[in-house]
Protein backbone atom coordinates (compact mmCIF):
# COMPACT_ATOMS: atom_id res chain seq x y z
CA UNK A 1 0.00 0.00 0.00
CA UNK A 2 1.36 3.29 -0.99
CA UNK A 3 -0.52 6.65 0.23
CA UNK A 4 -0.08 10.21 -0.82
CA UNK A 5 -1.10 12.45 2.79
CA UNK A 6 -2.14 16.62 1.80
CA UNK A 7 -3.26 18.68 4.46
CA UNK A 8 -3.71 22.48 5.28
CA UNK A 9 -4.26 23.46 1.61
CA UNK A 10 -6.08 26.61 2.82
CA UNK A 11 -7.07 27.64 -0.95
CA UNK A 12 -3.65 27.64 -2.38
CA UNK A 13 -4.66 26.02 -5.43
CA UNK A 14 -1.05 26.98 -7.28
CA UNK A 15 0.31 24.58 -4.57
CA UNK A 16 -2.40 21.94 -5.05
CA UNK A 17 -1.63 21.50 -8.53
CA UNK A 18 1.77 21.33 -7.72
CA UNK A 19 1.69 18.81 -5.11
CA UNK A 20 -1.22 16.75 -7.72
CA UNK A 21 0.69 17.08 -10.47
CA UNK A 22 3.61 15.18 -7.80
CA UNK A 23 1.28 12.32 -6.68
CA UNK A 24 0.70 11.45 -10.33
CA UNK A 25 4.42 10.73 -10.67
CA UNK A 26 4.96 8.69 -7.70
CA UNK A 27 2.33 5.39 -8.36
CA UNK A 28 0.60 5.66 -5.23
CA UNK A 29 -2.75 3.72 -4.15
CA UNK A 30 -4.58 6.41 -2.85
CA UNK A 31 -4.46 10.12 -1.60
CA UNK A 32 -6.15 11.35 1.12
CA UNK A 33 -6.79 14.76 2.38
CA UNK A 34 -6.50 16.02 6.15
CA UNK A 35 -8.83 18.73 6.02
CA UNK A 36 -7.97 22.98 6.60
CA UNK A 37 -9.17 22.96 2.92
CA UNK A 38 -10.14 26.19 2.12
CA UNK A 39 -9.63 28.82 4.72
CA UNK A 40 -7.48 32.02 3.13
CA UNK A 41 -7.72 34.97 0.91
CA UNK A 42 -6.36 33.08 -2.11
CA UNK A 43 -8.48 30.61 -4.20
CA UNK A 44 -10.98 28.78 -1.93
CA UNK A 45 -13.76 28.06 -4.45
CA UNK A 46 -11.32 26.88 -7.30
CA UNK A 47 -9.27 25.09 -4.59
CA UNK A 48 -13.03 23.32 -3.80
CA UNK A 49 -13.75 22.37 -7.27
CA UNK A 50 -10.57 20.86 -8.17
CA UNK A 51 -10.73 18.87 -4.84
CA UNK A 52 -14.68 17.71 -5.55
CA UNK A 53 -13.38 16.81 -8.80
CA UNK A 54 -10.80 14.43 -7.60
CA UNK A 55 -12.48 12.91 -4.51
CA UNK A 56 -9.98 12.08 -2.48
CA UNK A 57 -11.32 10.46 0.87
CA UNK A 58 -10.92 13.68 2.46
CA UNK A 59 -12.04 14.80 6.10
CA UNK A 60 -12.99 18.22 7.37
CA UNK A 61 -10.71 20.23 10.26
CA UNK A 62 -10.92 23.15 12.30
CA UNK A 63 -11.37 25.86 9.82
CA UNK A 64 -13.99 23.99 8.31
CA UNK A 65 -16.12 23.38 11.57
CA UNK A 66 -15.61 27.22 11.31
CA UNK A 67 -16.51 28.49 7.82
CA UNK A 68 -19.58 26.29 8.61
CA UNK A 69 -20.86 27.66 12.00
CA UNK A 70 -19.91 31.01 10.09
CA UNK A 71 -22.31 29.68 7.06
CA UNK A 72 -25.12 29.13 9.89
CA UNK A 73 -24.89 32.36 11.57
CA UNK A 74 -27.60 35.21 9.82
CA UNK A 75 -25.32 37.06 7.21
CA UNK A 76 -22.52 35.21 7.84
CA UNK A 77 -20.82 34.51 4.65
CA UNK A 78 -21.14 37.82 3.28
CA UNK A 79 -17.50 38.67 3.70
CA UNK A 80 -14.68 39.49 5.82
CA UNK A 81 -11.36 40.15 6.42
CA UNK A 82 -10.23 37.33 8.48
CA UNK A 83 -9.46 33.76 6.66
CA UNK A 84 -12.87 32.50 7.21
CA UNK A 85 -14.76 35.48 6.18
CA UNK A 86 -13.10 35.40 2.61
CA UNK A 87 -13.61 31.69 1.83
CA UNK A 88 -17.13 31.75 3.12
CA UNK A 89 -17.93 34.68 0.67
CA UNK A 90 -16.60 32.87 -2.39
CA UNK A 91 -18.18 29.35 -2.06
CA UNK A 92 -21.16 27.92 -3.80
CA UNK A 93 -24.12 25.92 -2.47
CA UNK A 94 -22.62 23.02 -3.85
CA UNK A 95 -19.62 23.52 -1.38
CA UNK A 96 -21.22 23.89 1.17
CA UNK A 97 -23.35 20.77 0.52
CA UNK A 98 -19.53 19.01 0.49
CA UNK A 99 -17.84 20.48 3.73
CA UNK A 100 -20.75 19.59 5.58
CA UNK A 101 -20.60 15.68 4.19
CA UNK A 102 -16.70 15.76 5.56
CA UNK A 103 -16.35 13.41 8.91
CA UNK A 104 -14.34 14.72 11.40
CA UNK A 105 -12.31 11.86 11.48
CA UNK A 106 -12.61 8.67 9.76
CA UNK A 107 -10.18 5.23 9.69
CA UNK A 108 -9.25 4.50 5.89
CA UNK A 109 -8.77 0.67 6.98
CA UNK A 110 -7.60 -1.46 9.79
CA UNK A 111 -4.12 -0.32 9.74
CA UNK A 112 -4.69 3.97 9.21
CA UNK A 113 -6.81 6.44 10.99
CA UNK A 114 -7.09 9.98 9.39
CA UNK A 115 -7.48 13.31 12.15
CA UNK A 116 -6.60 16.70 11.73
CA UNK A 117 -5.17 17.91 15.21
CA UNK A 118 -5.22 14.54 17.38
CA UNK A 119 -8.32 12.14 17.61
CA UNK A 120 -9.43 14.20 20.49
CA UNK A 121 -10.06 17.28 19.00
CA UNK A 122 -9.02 19.25 15.75
CA UNK A 123 -7.48 22.34 17.73
CA UNK A 124 -5.18 20.25 19.61
CA UNK A 125 -1.38 19.89 18.27
CA UNK A 126 -0.27 16.30 18.60
CA UNK A 127 3.83 16.80 17.55
CA UNK A 128 4.52 19.90 19.14
CA UNK A 129 3.58 21.94 22.27
CA UNK A 130 2.97 25.88 22.62
CA UNK A 131 4.12 27.11 25.81
CA UNK A 132 4.61 30.89 27.40
CA UNK A 133 7.19 33.04 26.13
CA UNK A 134 7.36 33.68 22.76
CA UNK A 135 9.99 36.21 21.89
CA UNK A 136 11.75 35.80 25.14
CA UNK A 137 15.09 35.20 24.08
CA UNK A 138 14.23 34.10 20.33
CA UNK A 139 11.53 31.61 21.61
CA UNK A 140 9.04 31.02 19.46
CA UNK A 141 6.34 29.70 22.12
CA UNK A 142 6.34 25.96 20.30
CA UNK A 143 8.52 23.13 20.84
CA UNK A 144 8.47 19.68 19.53
CA UNK A 145 6.53 17.50 21.74
CA UNK A 146 8.07 15.20 24.19
CA UNK A 147 7.34 11.27 23.64
CA UNK A 148 4.95 11.27 26.82
CA UNK A 149 2.85 14.28 25.50
CA UNK A 150 2.70 12.42 22.26
CA UNK A 151 1.37 9.19 23.37
CA UNK A 152 -1.01 11.13 25.87
CA UNK A 153 -2.45 12.55 22.81
CA UNK A 154 -3.08 9.37 21.19
CA UNK A 155 -6.26 8.76 23.28
CA UNK A 156 -7.61 5.26 22.85
CA UNK A 157 -6.41 5.44 19.04
CA UNK A 158 -5.03 1.81 18.24
CA UNK A 159 -4.17 2.14 14.63
CA UNK A 160 -0.72 1.29 13.39
CA UNK A 161 -0.37 4.33 11.49
CA UNK A 162 -2.08 8.12 12.72
CA UNK A 163 -2.30 10.68 10.13
CA UNK A 164 -2.69 14.56 11.36
CA UNK A 165 -2.10 18.10 10.27
CA UNK A 166 -3.01 21.14 11.69
CA UNK A 167 -0.03 22.38 12.61
CA UNK A 168 1.52 22.53 9.28
CA UNK A 169 5.24 21.13 10.35
CA UNK A 170 5.93 18.49 8.87
CA UNK A 171 7.06 15.37 11.29
CA UNK A 172 6.69 11.37 11.77
CA UNK A 173 7.12 10.16 15.46
CA UNK A 174 7.06 6.35 16.62
CA UNK A 175 4.89 5.74 19.33
CA UNK A 176 5.02 2.58 21.16
CA UNK A 177 3.25 0.48 18.57
CA UNK A 178 2.05 3.34 16.88
CA UNK A 179 3.49 6.01 13.80
CA UNK A 180 1.99 9.47 13.83
CA UNK A 181 3.43 11.15 10.86
CA UNK A 182 2.06 15.12 10.12
CA UNK A 183 2.48 15.65 6.21
CA UNK A 184 2.79 19.61 6.57
CA UNK A 185 0.99 21.77 4.89
CA UNK A 186 0.33 22.28 1.31
CA UNK A 187 -0.85 26.14 0.97
CA UNK A 188 0.78 27.61 3.89
CA UNK A 189 3.98 27.18 5.05
CA UNK A 190 4.31 29.69 8.59
CA UNK A 191 1.54 31.77 10.83
CA UNK A 192 1.32 32.88 13.93
CA UNK A 193 -1.39 32.04 16.45
CA UNK A 194 -2.71 33.06 20.24
CA UNK A 195 -4.14 29.75 21.55
CA UNK A 196 -3.28 28.69 23.77
CA UNK A 197 -0.27 31.17 24.43
CA UNK A 198 1.26 33.36 21.59
CA UNK A 199 3.31 31.32 19.40
CA UNK A 200 4.85 31.53 15.89
CA UNK A 201 5.18 28.05 13.72
CA UNK A 202 7.48 28.67 10.64
CA UNK A 203 8.75 25.96 8.19
CA UNK A 204 11.59 28.19 7.07
CA UNK A 205 10.63 27.34 3.16
CA UNK A 206 7.75 28.39 0.67
CA UNK A 207 7.61 24.88 -0.71
CA UNK A 208 4.11 22.92 -0.83
CA UNK A 209 4.81 20.02 1.62
CA UNK A 210 2.80 16.58 1.70
CA UNK A 211 3.82 13.01 2.48
CA UNK A 212 4.26 10.33 0.64
CA UNK A 213 3.56 6.60 3.07
CA UNK A 214 4.45 3.40 1.71
CA UNK A 215 3.93 -0.41 3.33
CA UNK A 216 7.17 -2.77 2.44
CA UNK A 217 7.86 -5.63 4.17
CA UNK A 218 10.47 -3.22 6.93
CA UNK A 219 7.39 -1.63 8.11
CA UNK A 220 6.15 1.77 6.79
CA UNK A 221 8.48 4.16 5.51
CA UNK A 222 7.74 7.67 5.30
CA UNK A 223 8.88 10.17 2.63
CA UNK A 224 8.45 13.85 3.77
CA UNK A 225 8.04 15.93 0.47
CA UNK A 226 8.70 19.67 -0.54
CA UNK A 227 8.02 20.83 -4.11
CA UNK A 228 8.20 23.65 -4.92
CA UNK A 229 5.37 26.03 -7.10
CA UNK A 230 4.58 29.67 -8.14
CA UNK A 231 4.62 30.89 -4.52
CA UNK A 232 5.51 34.67 -4.86
CA UNK A 233 2.40 34.61 -7.59
CA UNK A 234 0.72 33.53 -4.74
CA UNK A 235 2.17 35.71 -2.20
CA UNK A 236 1.16 39.15 -4.95
CA UNK A 237 -2.25 37.84 -4.73
CA UNK A 238 -2.34 37.52 -0.98
CA UNK A 239 -0.89 41.37 -0.91
CA UNK A 240 -3.49 42.18 -2.99
CA UNK A 241 -6.10 41.27 -0.85
CA UNK A 242 -4.58 42.95 2.08
CA UNK A 243 -3.20 40.05 3.82
CA UNK A 244 0.34 41.26 4.18
CA UNK A 245 0.84 38.46 6.84
CA UNK A 246 0.38 35.59 4.11
CA UNK A 247 2.32 37.66 1.64
CA UNK A 248 5.56 37.49 3.54
CA UNK A 249 5.16 33.60 4.73
CA UNK A 250 3.98 32.54 1.28
CA UNK A 251 7.23 34.44 -0.20
CA UNK A 252 9.40 33.08 2.73
CA UNK A 253 8.30 30.78 4.77
CA UNK A 254 8.74 32.78 7.64
CA UNK A 255 6.45 35.23 9.71
CA UNK A 256 7.36 38.77 9.05
CA UNK A 257 6.41 39.59 12.61
CA UNK A 258 4.24 37.76 15.18
CA UNK A 259 0.51 40.11 14.87
CA UNK A 260 -1.34 36.88 16.40
CA UNK A 261 -3.87 37.62 13.58
CA UNK A 262 -6.63 35.08 12.14
CA UNK A 263 -4.60 32.94 9.81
Amino acid sequence: MKLAVISDIHGNLLALQAVLADIARQSVDQTVNLGDLLSGPLQPAETADLLMAQGFVSIRGNHERQLLALFDQPGGAAGSATSDGYAASQLLPAHWAWLRSLPASRALNDEVLLCHGTPASDLHYWLETVVPGCGQGGSAGVRAATPAEVAARLGQATHPVVLCGHTHVPRRVACGGTLVVNPGSVGLPAYDDVHPWPHVIETGSPQARYALLEKTAQGWQVDLRAVPYDHLAQAALAARRGREDWAHALATGFVKRPVFADF
